[in-house]
């Protein structure tokens, strides 16, 4: 019997959320084959099978959050087990949300060791509502070498979209008896919602936590809650200076525009961001102060050696930094294709958690939202970030003479314990001249 324990998928994670699992009980399974879909704090992770065998029990039902060293999968050897009549989860359980997601619990996401398996409590008014229980011997199969653990006890059923209804509703899962079978549909939560408006304002109160005609309240986790939590961080760790340069990048637009049109580039998506990303790898040669970071505990100023070019992305789960290696080795097109490739990947909620480690520079392209400036937060561990805004027609003095020029603003953010105003004003005078003049700055094999 093997029990596969959620393992480290990260640097600095504190727990996983199952999303979906890919096996049923019963399930024969190979080495490498995708058991199971989780979300972390950084990124959705497909978690291969590290054995082969029959799949005995699924031992975290889908919605749960669980830290690392839980026991999430059991694996029977084909000699060992074979295929039981009396799965611990049934077919039509997997794939149903579990606790409304919003189990949490602060614990350190390294290490694969074993792991309490204690029931965890509820959040707001449902840890009195919905108590946990612990697998008893019921819950087990009579079986001498395979043992068969069911879910935990005590969680409503109901799927994630009826889960995501409560939450607008403001209706309490727990508090809801199911019409039909022991699954709560979309009806019984309206009819739940209903008769909480129709309660009297004391009996209204105790029942619904909220009016959902005036707020809606969404479970802060995943990669939204370790955003949250490593930006507070950086904003009251390190001393924040922005510096703003307003610059005429026409010619930049108009090589962009040639490049685009050359046949040699055909295939190759080109944008402002990629010719931006190339004038600050250009720009960090001259100053590589600008790509260092600080290390706390030697009290050390740290200066790679190489640009691991981060780039922010909004997506459906929250801001990710995923971050091209070796940027600053790049030539014009390997650098395209590879923030192209990043940018695909983060807005199919893919992104690696490697992906992400090691950053030590980053471009936020708040242009692309129609956005002319901001002030962006560090990205932490980072000495600096570069908001791009965004490009479009402003008057502006040419040779004497007013014309119609593309423009755009440069924010420069960056931490003032290792990089001083001489040198973050150096970084974005030359970042404003390139893009002013890309003619020597951009090789274009």
């Amino acid at each position: 019997m093997f029990d596969f324990k959620l393992p480290d998928v990260g640097e600095g994670l504190t727990e996983a959320d199952i999303l979906a699992w890919h096996v049923s009980v019963g399930d024969v399974v190979e080495v490498n084959q995708t058991l199971v879909e989780i979300e972390t704090a950084k990124s959705v992770v497909e978690l291969p099978s590290p054995a082969a065998g029959t799949v005995t029990a699924l031992h975290v039902e889908v919605g749960r959050t669980v830290p690392v060293g839980t026991v999430i999968v059991s694996i029977a050897d084909h000699a060992e087990t074979e295929p039981t009549s009396t799965p611990p989860v049934a077919p039509a359980q997997q794939g149903q949300g579990g606790a409304d997601g919003e189990d949490e619990q602060p614990l350190v996401l390294v290490g694969t060791g074993p792991a309490p398996a204690v029931a965890r409590t509820r959040r707001l008014s449902r840890r009195a509502d919905a108590p946990t229980t612990t697998p008893t011997s019921a819950n087990v199969a009579p079986t001498a070498n395979v043992e068969l653990t069911t879910y935990v006890a005590g969680a409503p059923r109901a799927k994630p979209p009826v889960r995501l209804l409560a939450r607008q509703l403001g209706v309490e899962l727990a508090s809801v008896t199911p019409s039909h079978g022991d699954v709560i549909s979309r009806s019984d939560v309206e009819a739940a919602a209903a008769t909480a408006r129709d309660a009297p304002d004391g009996a209204q109160a105790t029942s619904r936590p909220t009016d959902p005609d005036r707020e809606v309240r969404t479970a802060i986790r995943g990669v939204r809650k370790a955003t949250a939590a490593a930006m507070t961080a950086s904003a009251f760790t390190a001393p924040h200076v922005t510096e703003f340069l307003t610059v005429d990048v026409t010619e930049t637009m108009n090589l962009l525009a040639r490049l685009k049109a050359d046949r040699r580039w055909t295939g190759v998506r080109l944008t402002p961001l990629v010719l931006v990303a190339r004038a600050l790898l250009l720009t960090i040669r001259t100053y590589p102060g600008i790509n260092a970071r600080w290390d706390e505990g030697a009290q050390e100023i740290v200066e790679p050696r190489y640009v691991n070019l981060g780039l922010a992305a909004a997506t459906p789960r929250g801001l990710i930094v995923p971050n091209v290696k070796d940027a600053d080795r790049m030539a014009l097109r390997e650098l395209a294709d590879a923030i192209e490739a990043l940018v695909t990947t983060a807005r199919a909620g893919k992104t690696s958690p490697e992906q992400m480690a090691r950053g030590t520079i980053t471009i936020t392209n708040i242009g692309a939202l129609g956005v002319d400036a901001g002030t962006p937060i560090l990205n932490p561990g980072e000495a600096a970030i570069l908001a791009f805004g965004n490009v479009r027609d402003m008057p502006w003095v040419v040779d004497g003479r007013i014309e119609v020029r593309k423009v755009t603003q440069l924010a420069l953010s960056f931490d003032h314990r290792l990089v001083d105003g001489e040198l973050g004003s150096n970084v974005l005078a030359t970042l404003g001249r390139l893009l002013a003049d890309p003619s020597e700055a951009f090789a274009l094999a």
